[in-house]
């Protein structure tokens, strides 16, 4: 267990270095029309999540899930999770649950921001 939470931490911490790097550098190189950092690092996610979970298929080990899925991609950026897990729904023909996740995840998460903001506001 406590080897499991080392592994997710020290991947997390270094996939939260490779974040903020990834916003520095774009925010450096890049215009500001629109927030490049988060889409580079949504789609790089995405794309190294599919690549480590394929390869996971044919060499399994909890330790390179833990330390690089886990940890690495859920520091870098947790959207890398989400469109994984859509990703299995439309590759397992769940095309309802597909919509109901996506769109109610997306729905249902800029109500809570507006919850929040608000929140905020009136305290």
């Amino acid at each position: 267990m406590i080897k499991n939470l080392l592994l997710v931490g020290l991947g997390g911490g270094l996939g939260s270095i490779a974040r903020y790097a990834t916003s520095q550098f774009t925010h450096k190189y890049l215009s500001h029309f629109l927030p490049y950092g988060t889409l580079i690092a949504n789609i790089l996610g995405s794309l190294l999540i599919g690549i480590l979970l394929g390869y996971l298929i044919e060499n399994p080990s909890q330790n390179f899930k833990l330390l690089l899925v886990t940890g690495f991609c859920g520091g870098y950026t947790t959207f890398s999770t989400f469109t994984y897990e859509n990703f299995s729904y439309l590759q397992n023909g769940q095309i309802g649950m597909f919509l109901l996740y996506a769109l109610g995840s997306i729905a249902v998460g800029l109500l809570a921001v507006f919850v929040g903001f608000s929140l905020v506001k009136i305290f």
